[in-house]
């Protein structure tokens, strides 16, 4: 029996998928493996999991999911859950849903779960819209008397109630996620896991669903798990965070905090060379190799004050033949919130007959952001043809400290993102 305080407990779980293994490739061994599941007999092809051979049994067409994570989440907590395309995300998300198990490890529950998972996840695409709602609330344990009290809600909030009687399979992939977390939001679950699904939706409805979010769980007995990209939405929505990284748990603790560790883990703190760097994308015709941030002395810094000039000198490596390149520059703040995005073209610099080597140099004057960490993402491209030539996100950091030409007095950080000095007059 689960503690009263807790609605998640999960000790040392694992889950290991074998790739490649769909069959044995004969009829008679397809037959032995289903006889001896049937009669608990190991299969050979793939032996269960034990604390024995967790580690040791590992070969390269093995890949750990989830690995020996610990983690107790209190009930009526709004927990985000940010990393890497697959940090194990999603898995955990799904054995708690109990769409896959665990290969390993306790899950402990309090109470009943609603899973937004994917686009129309526990949908039958051949019932309407009208009898998902019923047979969700059904899987949920809910008797037709409690859905026929919320259904009215459900179908207003969804904003699909012309399509109401239409199956399933009819919906666009935005009416589905919409009815789906309309659903999982209204019917009375204790805990609503949310993977991304969000994204589908459009700008109006996505936030509408995170006011909603912040409604059930107003009164503390509602919990939610709350995987996201968007680290805007995690920050808006999430006092805690957790962070994966490789099917491991790194921290658990306030978003601000493992945010700002996320951010600055992806590529480190100014790296002057981005040959290692992993973590890019782009078709590789053109390449960032080299970055460095100065200050007005053209010293190598990471760290100034408000009112200096932050200096961006970069180099990029032409792979084949381009006769141009567009440059574009975003500065992010450890909360994930998009301050600017920079391209040549608005300082009507452009950047043509290239050499196989360009060491470019951006310099933004009088810089006013308050004190705090912030980020740096570098892109190359072709605005007509959609190209990137390369991408890294939060490559470069920086640090804003107190002081400089405009101030002497202390600035915390909850003042805002950028500092001014308006004129002031006094009307007499």
């Amino acid at each position: 029996m689960i503690d009263t305080d807790n609605a998640i407990i999960i000790e040392d779980l694992s889950k290991k998928y074998r790739l490649g293994i769909i069959s044995t490739k004969t009829l008679s061994g397809d037959l032995s493996r289903s006889f001896g599941k049937l009669f608990g007999k190991e299969d050979q092809n793939f032996p269960s999991i034990s604390q024995n051979n967790l580690i040791t049994r590992s070969n390269n067409k093995e890949v750990w999911a989830l690995k020996n994570i610990n983690l107790k989440i209190r009930k009526g907590e709004i927990i985000g859950i940010i990393g890497k395309n697959g940090a194990g995300k999603s898995t955990l998300l799904k054995i708690l849903s109990r769409i896959t198990s665990p290969s390993n490890g306790v899950i402990k529950v309090s109470g009943r779960i609603a899973s937004l998972l994917e686009v129309g996840t526990g949908f039958h695409p051949e019932l309407t819209g009208k009898e998902n709602i019923y047979l969700n609330g059904a899987i949920l344990g809910m008797k037709k008397i409690e859905i026929d009290q919320k259904f009215d809600e459900i179908v207003e909030f969804s904003g699909i109630l012309k399509y109401i009687d239409t199956p399933v399979k009819r919906y666009s992939s935005g009416m589905r996620v919409r009815l789906a977390f309309s659903v999982a939001a209204h019917l009375e679950a204790d805990i609503l896991l949310v993977d991304e699904v969000l994204a589908v939706g459009d700008v109006d409805f996505q936030k509408k669903a995170i006011g909603k979010i912040k409604d059930v769980t107003k009164e503390g007995t509602r919990t939610v798990l709350f995987v996201s990209h968007n680290l805007a939405s995690i920050r808006q929505l999430c006092k805690k965070c957790i962070l994966m990284d490789e099917g491991e748990l790194k921290e658990y603790g306030s978003t601000r905090k493992i945010i700002g560790k996320y951010l600055s883990s992806e590529n480190n703190i100014i790296p002057s060379d981005f040959k290692k760097i992993k973590n890019r994308k782009g078709n590789g015709e053109i390449k960032f190799i080299h970055a460095i941030l100065r200050n007005d002395l053209s010293n190598q810094c990471n760290k100034f004050s408000i009112g200096d000039n932050l200096v961006i000198d970069f180099i990029i490596e032409r792979f084949t033949e381009l006769e141009s390149v567009k440059i574009g520059i975003e500065i992010i703040t450890e909360d994930g919130i998009k301050i600017c995005n920079m391209i040549n073209d608005d300082s009507n610099f452009s950047i043509n007959n290239l050499k196989k080597k360009e060491n470019l140099v951006l310099t933004l004057p009088d810089i006013r952001f308050y004190p705090g960490t912030y980020f740096i993402s570098l892109w190359a491209g072709n605005q007509n043809s959609l190209d990137t030539y390369d991408r890294i996100e939060n490559c470069i950091s920086f640090q804003i400290i107190d002081g400089g030409n405009y101030t002497n007095r202390s600035l915390p950080r909850y003042a805002g993102l950028m500092f001014f000095t308006p004129s002031w007059e006094r009307i007499l």
